[in-house]
């Protein structure tokens, strides 16, 4: 269902009370997925496009963090920036492979 037009994905308006329905991207909605990064950074830049896409797609919250800006994100990461955090635990780092995090976020946690 990836060719879908936008227009038959959008979800009903909603009865207040009433139940929700189940998500299509049930494993991924409890994530959090954590860019580590600095400014000026290509790589960096790089990571967050993808990150971006793969938590929109899978409707996955995501955050960005500057390394300049925390000194324990500094001293633990400064040699890998950018770092992809999936859950507070290190999923990658330099690069994302976009596949890799989406698969990443859609299995079940074990």
């Amino acid at each position: 269902m990836a060719g879908m037009s936008p227009l038959f994905r959008r979800k009903p308006p909603q009865t207040p009370g009433a139940p929700q329905p189940a998500q299509s991207h049930e494993h991924s909605e409890n994530h959090l997925v954590t860019l580590i990064r600095k400014p000026g950074c290509h790589l960096c830049d790089d990571a967050q496009l993808v990150v971006e896409k793969v938590c929109a797609d899978l409707g996955v919250p995501w955050e960005g963090k500057d390394i300049t800006q925390d000194r324990q994100l500094h001293d633990e990461y400064w040699e890998q920036i950018p770092v992809v955090l999936v859950d507070g635990r290190q999923h990658t780092f330099w690069r994302v492979n976009e596949e890799r995090l989406r698969k990443a976020l859609t299995e079940q946690s074990k």
